[in-house]
């Protein structure tokens, strides 16, 4: 699937797997004639004597993105890496910032490194997390919550260079079951009387009602895909909405985890959800964030 529009991608290159696996990812990707991509990367004072190996990482990717009809451009400068792609970001306005996940292993799963943390938590833009081994976003996972920037995922999706047989999973979490509440009505008498809120009955009701309405969600979402030429196949889980995220992931070997995430312009820290920050940080997978409407 090529997008109709070209694309204007910054990629950052620091000599990773990931980075590489990212370039692997552009060069078997389809991109309009005369998109531009900017391989960028930052370098600190005490790696000066680096420089030629740094600007041969640079042009060996260049290298391999050249000769397909983009316009590719390397850049080598000193500063923080993450400060600088979040600078760059903001002056080129570019279609989708593209990283390694350079991680460390845990037992909750992989951790990012500071450089892709602070770039998914700042930048405005679209940002795709890559993890080495790169084998083709074959099986992709779209969360949607019905929410702005779930939205936004939905329609950024239609200019997302996929592959044409891709897999695409539609996947919406209800909340978790309400364990009941012991309420006590009459309070300091000799002999108190438990009642559990909400009712069986109740409850139940009321997991019918939310059901109901993922389904919708997911009907309309389907339709709105389709609308793009994408095909897609809905899933209704329940529960903690990242543990069932990453669970069904990691269970159907999904390539790349497509979510949202709202923005908010005045406190940075907060620009991330939280279930879209746990889901960059512990999925095992690639990973796309898209962005919501700021709010000024």
């Amino acid at each position: 699937m090529t997008p109709k529009r070209r694309l204007n991608i910054l990629l950052a290159d620091d000599g990773s797997q990931h980075a590489q696996a990212a370039v692997e990812w552009l060069q078997d990707i389809s991109l309009p004639p005369k998109s531009r991509i900017l391989v960028f990367r930052a370098f600190h004072s005490g790696q000066i004597p680096w420089i030629p190996e740094f600007e041969g990482s640079l042009e060996r990717a260049r290298s391999r993105l050249t000769g397909r009809g983009y316009r590719v451009e390397t850049e080598l400068k000193l500063g923080h890496a993450a400060e600088m792609l979040v600078e760059i970001s903001e002056a080129r306005t570019p279609d989708l910032i593209v990283l390694g996940a350079k991680g460390l292993r845990a037992t909750a799963g992989i951790l990012l490194g500071g450089v892709a943390q602070q770039v998914v938590e700042y930048a405005r833009c679209p940002v795709l997390v890559i993890r080495a081994p790169y084998q083709g976003f074959c099986r992709v996972l779209l969360v949607t919550d019905g929410s702005p920037s779930s939205q936004s995922a939905v329609r950024y999706l239609g200019k997302f260079p996929f592959r044409e047989n891709m897999d695409l999973r539609l996947l919406h979490v209800l909340p978790p079951p309400r364990p009941p509440v012991l309420m006590e009505p009459y309070y300091g008498a000799w002999q108190t009387v438990y009642a559990a809120y909400p009712t069986p009955e109740l409850e139940e009701a009321v997991r019918k009602r939310e059901t109901t309405r993922g389904e919708a969600l997911l009907a309309r979402t389907s339709s709105l895909l389709k609308r793009r030429g994408i095909e897609s196949t809905p899933v209704l889980a329940r529960g903690d909405a990242a543990t069932e995220i990453i669970d069904f992931a990691g269970k159907n070997r999904i390539d790349l985890i497509v979510a949202g995430s709202r923005g908010l312009s005045q406190f940075k820290s907060l620009w991330m959800g939280s279930v879209s920050r746990k889901v960059v940080h512990y999925s095992a997978c690639s990973v796309l964030i898209v962005k919501g409407p700021r709010k000024e």
